[in-house]
């Protein structure tokens, strides 16, 4: 959307035009000055800091004769930037991504910019401060070293206090809430945290979650796939014991997870699901970092659009293939899972790679891609897929649509495909169509299971109990399949 700006006397903001606090502030201190375009990009994100207008790119900008990458996050004088126009100021970078390295989130206290530094998908806190002259940001300390966890700083008051919230959690830790002080922050190679806090910026733990699984044994490693094109794409693996202590005969099921699409990321994260239904009964659970995510930022999403959405599924592949070529699991012990987009992802595993997999969850999916465009929410997400209306079907779309791509001699392994009567997102005719053709061309031979709640939305439950009876129904589909078959 188109940014403008206003300016308030002490105060600066960045609003729409139509924005109520605008008629708030007029009742209180008279007329304001007009609004004023901001000219950035309008796929850029645009927020101010102090007397810095901070902006985050998403596509590649030219400006004063050089280019910025997309993805980065550049700052510059606002008062210049509004006086003299963006070919004219200096703009100072924060951030440039690498395609390893991407911007996550960004927060601030009163006196300090935080940025979340996804390197690898694991975090790194950064922080920076004006300079005492005002006219640039220094970078003050952070974190030493990427960590595989989640980290979110939101400050006590912006306006008053360097204090903040550090809430943290990763795939073995609940999550956990600290007191921390951006003004600890320094060069920190002779610093060092103590068992009982996380981090020498944190000066104290308020409350955590309690643990909601064993992880006593439970290891978490990152390693990397060569997808088809030779791209390395990250994945966790979630195992439950030492790596050592896992026997390498494929015989451990496998639980695969992945989305891939509208720049959504998966990382570190609490699992108690996962912990209690299938890490404590012996299985490794795993999530992969595909294209069509965000966790490389939004050249890593892009890179799986329309005619290129293969790359997800080539992605995907090549994390299954990697695990099994390590000997943890084998096809029959390697089950997936995924939802709406991520319906769409294993549905395509179940006609692109049948011979890979030995148990599929495929919830809440797309499947028919000729006409999801014409069911509830599908026309907004052409952008993403493309128009099956248009040449986009012939070229590309036909390719990825698995309900278009069953074919009666296949052999396919055991599927369980469950979705929501009032799903007002993603129709349930897709699951519906889909089930019926398996039965249909498969004639009784595919083992192929359905559940329809009645109830719920998009995220398949209307309550705690149906929820925890979905998930019962889905994860011991998947162990009491696997398990069977790695003995």
């Amino acid at each position: 959307d188109i940014q403008y700006i206003r300016k308030i006397p002490c105060v600066e903001y960045l609003f729409s035009p139509d924005d109520p606090d605008r008629i708030k502030a007029e009742a209180e201190q008279g007329s304001l000055p007009e609004f004023v375009l901001l000219d950035v990009q309008e796929d850029a994100d645009a927020f101010m800091f102090a007397n810095f207008l901070m902006i985050c790119l998403r596509s590649d900008w030219t400006v004063g004769g050089k280019t910025y990458t997309s993805g980065s996050l550049i700052a510059a004088n606002n008062d210049e930037f509004l006086t003299r126009g963006k070919e004219n100021v200096s703009y100072q970078v924060l951030f440039e991504p690498t395609d390893r390295i991407a911007l996550g989130e960004l927060s601030s206290t009163k006196s300090y910019l935080v940025l979340d530094v996804m390197d690898t998908v694991k975090s790194q806190l950064q922080f920076y401060k004006i300079s005492s002259d005002g006219s640039a940001f220094e970078y003050v300390g952070g974190d030493l070293e990427a960590k595989i966890r989640s980290s979110s700083i939101q400050a006590l008051d912006s306006t008053s206090s360097d204090e903040f919230w550090f809430t943290t959690s990763g795939y073995t830790q609940p999550t956990t809430l600290y007191m921390g002080n951006a003004d600890l922050v320094k060069d920190q190679a002779a610093s060092s945290s103590t068992s009982e806090l996380p981090e020498p910026y944190v000066t104290k733990q308020i409350k955590s979650l309690p643990p909601q699984y064993n992880s006593d044994a439970v290891t978490v490693i990152q390693k990397q796939a060569t997808s088809k094109d030779g791209t390395q794409i990250p994945y966790f693996l979630v195992l439950p014991k030492a790596a050592e202590d896992l026997p390498m005969d494929g015989s451990t099921p496998t639980l695969l997870y992945g989305y891939g699409g509208f720049e959504i990321s998966l990382g570190p994260q609490y699992i108690p699901t996962q912990g209690l239904t299938w890490l404590e009964r012996g299985g490794a659970y795993v999530e992969a970092n595909i294209r069509g995510g965000g966790e490389f930022g939004p050249s890593w999403h892009q890179a799986a659009l329309k005619s290129n959405r293969n790359k997800s599924y080539e992605d995907f592949i090549a994390v299954a293939e990697d695990l099994i070529a390590s000997g943890i699991c084998q096809p029959s012990t390697l089950g997936v899972r995924g939802g709406s987009n991520g319906g769409l992802l294993v549905g395509n595993m179940l006609t692109m790679r049948p011979d890979l997999f030995g148990a599929i969850h495929c919830a809440v999916p797309l499947l028919d891609m000729k006409r999801y465009h014409t069911l509830l929410a599908g026309a907004s997400w052409m952008a993403e897929y493309g128009d099956p209306s248009t040449d986009d079907w012939e070229e590309f779309l036909n390719m990825y649509s698995p309900y278009h791509n069953l074919k009666p001699k296949a052999n396919y392994p055991p599927i369980l495909i469950t979705t929501s009567t009032r799903d007002d997102r993603v129709h349930p005719g897709h699951a519906r169509k889909m089930v019926q053709k398996m039965n249909d061309l498969g004639e009784g031979r595919w083992p192929v299971y359905y559940y329809e709640n009645i109830e719920g939305g998009h995220g398949g439950a209307a309550d705690p109990k149906q929820s925890a009876f979905m998930t019962s129904l889905a994860w011991n589909f998947l162990w009491n399949t696997l398990s069977k078959k790695s003995v």
